[in-house]
């Protein structure tokens, strides 16, 4: 487990990670790319903890996923099953786990500033928190020539991954207005969506 470790995570957090999955039996699967998300954690019909992990992050991205779904087992064990999935005990249980993990041997210098204002209030998903998400984005290991809707220009056309089609629209505090062109909705994109564009 330690090897198959090793290729996913920054060097210095794979025994501390180890360490989380054995103490809290968590059954690590490690898959091809979901379209909707990071990672999943699921209690399994006969109590086993599975947790899924894209294999198609960047090592931190997925440091901080495998943290985030181990958060969730914890509370969960904590506080009950009735609680928020990412309420306030999530939440907590999330900072205490990620913080031994929030240092210049594990991370890049230049994330840990991002890293620690995203972890005075987590989100659901790092990828909601722009700032964060567009700097992981830097150590991805696919190709860099992402085109996300903060670069577009007013008024551009683009296609999501699903194939809709959107026309770009005003900012609204953070996120930015976007109208599905076929059936005129309106929807709000995070600034760091992926997106592919048609024509400016």
């Amino acid at each position: 487990m330690e090897e198959v470790l090793g290729k996913y995570l920054p060097e210095r957090s794979v025994d501390p990670c180890l360490q989380l999955i054995k103490v809290n039996g968590v059954h690590l699967k490690i898959v091809n790319e979901r379209v909707t998300g990071h990672g999943d954690y699921r209690r399994l019909p006969d109590g086993k903890h599975l947790i899924t992990v894209n294999a198609t992050l960047n090592k931190y991205r997925f440091l901080i996923t495998l943290v985030h779904e181990i958060a969730h087992l914890v509370a969960f064990e904590k506080y009950g099953r009735r609680i928020k999935p990412h309420g306030l005990e999530w939440k907590r249980t999330f900072q205490f786990l990620m913080l031994p993990f929030l240092r210049p041997e594990i991370f890049p210098s230049k994330l840990l500033p991002l890293l620690a204002m995203h972890f005075k209030n987590p989100k659901a998903s790092s990828s909601t928190d722009a700032r964060l998400s567009i700097a992981l984005q830097q150590f991805d290991k696919q190709e860099n020539d992402k085109t996300y809707v903060f670069q577009l220009p007013f008024g551009s056309i683009f296609r999501l991954y699903n194939g809709k089609l959107f026309k770009k629209g005003n900012k609204r505090i953070k996120r930015f207005e976007c109208i599905e062109v076929k059936t005129g909705r309106v929807y709000l994109f995070q600034p760091n969506a992926e997106v592919e564009l048609i024509n400016s």
